[in-house]
């Protein structure tokens, strides 16, 4: 979802829930289900919770980041996007904040949509000397080139993600050629999966790009590697994430915010307690990655995600919303 922008909109069929009979406490709400699965358990997760808990008529309407957030403002439709990837078009979301048109609420993520560098848990806790992009690129033994053993391995992400171009900048300025290691293209996002999987299961060395929240990092621990520089936004710009530029500097990887918004007409007629609830509710990336995971060995779909969810982690969510709300969801389940 960070790197393809999608250009289409559209509706999903109507959901009828047992909190129907309660729908004039709260009245109707369109929540958007983006096309990745920690935004579609997140909307699942909030149909639930509006419509048991508060007495909404939740649909889904099932969108993407720029399309979405644009008909909010334009449309005043869908009323609600539990995860908004803002940065993705930080202009057009500002605009709507500032006309009014929409209102932002929770942090989706309370630690912010995390991309870098990873190795392995048990790499990091054998080697507690290696902490940051240097620090790897000082072991090229421990990240065997799989096609070159006198070599270390960079792994990028395929052709055509952000974060492909931003590994290859990176590398470039860490030094990587000149520290013995080569970057190799893993060709596409199962490849990517694939070769952590592989060196996990073998206890292999492994460093290279990913991201949070993903199924995968719930099912593998991955430990971030730090950057060592202050974040300079302006250079990031500049180099850091064009192709074609030459000299990129070290930089530190910014977090993407990811924040639930809410149209201005549906917060003003939802109630306090609604939007208590949309203002309170946020999990971190530990907690997705281990959804996902769930998810995933499962075969699970967003509402069997959700409800999983409330089931094993009362403590995390019963703080997002008032006691009355949280019997009836417990109630539901």
């Amino acid at each position: 979802m960070k790197f393809l922008l999608a250009t289409t909109f559209l509706a999903a069929a109507g959901f009828t829930g047992a909190g129907g009979a309660f729908a004039a406490d709260c009245g109707d709400v369109t929540i958007a289900s983006m096309n990745w699965q920690s935004a579609e358990v997140l909307a699942s997760l909030d149909k639930l919770i509006l419509t048991e808990g508060y007495g909404c008529n939740a649909e889904i309407i099932v969108g993407d980041t720029v399309p979405t957030i644009t008909s909010m403002i334009e449309k005043g439709e869908p009323d609600l996007a539990p995860e908004g990837w803002v940065d993705l078009l930080p202009d057009v979301v500002n605009r709507g904040l500032e006309e009014g048109k929409l209102v932002g609420a929770a942090f989706a993520l309370s630690d912010g949509a995390v991309q870098g560098w990873w190795i392995p848990k048990y790499i990091a806790d054998a080697n507690p000397d290696i902490k940051t992009i240097d620090d790897a690129l000082k072991h090229p033994e421990l990240f065997p080139d799989p096609e070159e053993a006198s070599k270390g391995a960079v792994h990028n992400g395929p052709q055509g993600w952000g974060g492909t171009v931003v590994t290859s900048q990176l590398f470039k300025a860490y030094g990587g050629e000149a520290a013995k290691f080569s970057l190799i293209d893993t060709g596409s996002a199962a490849g990517l999966d694939g070769s952590i999987a592989k060196a996990y299961e073998r206890k292999e060395g492994w460093v290279g790009y990913y991201w949070a929240p993903t199924a995968l990092l719930g099912k593998y621990e991955m430990v971030k590697l730090e950057h060592g520089v202050a974040a300079d936004p302006a250079e990031w710009k500049r180099c850091n994430t064009v192709a074609e530029c030459t000299d990129p500097k070290k930089n530190d990887w910014p977090k993407d915010k990811v924040q639930t918004l809410v149209t201005k007409s549906f917060a003003d007629r939802a109630g306090p307690e609604v939007m208590d609830y949309l203002n309170k509710r946020s999990w971190s990336n530990a907690t997705v990655n281990n959804l996902m995971a769930w998810m995933t060995d499962n075969q699970a779909s967003g509402d069997d995600g959700a409800k999983h969810f409330l089931a094993e982690n009362p403590d995390l969510w019963t703080p997002w919303v008032s006691p009355k709300a949280a019997e009836k969801i417990k109630s539901a389940l």
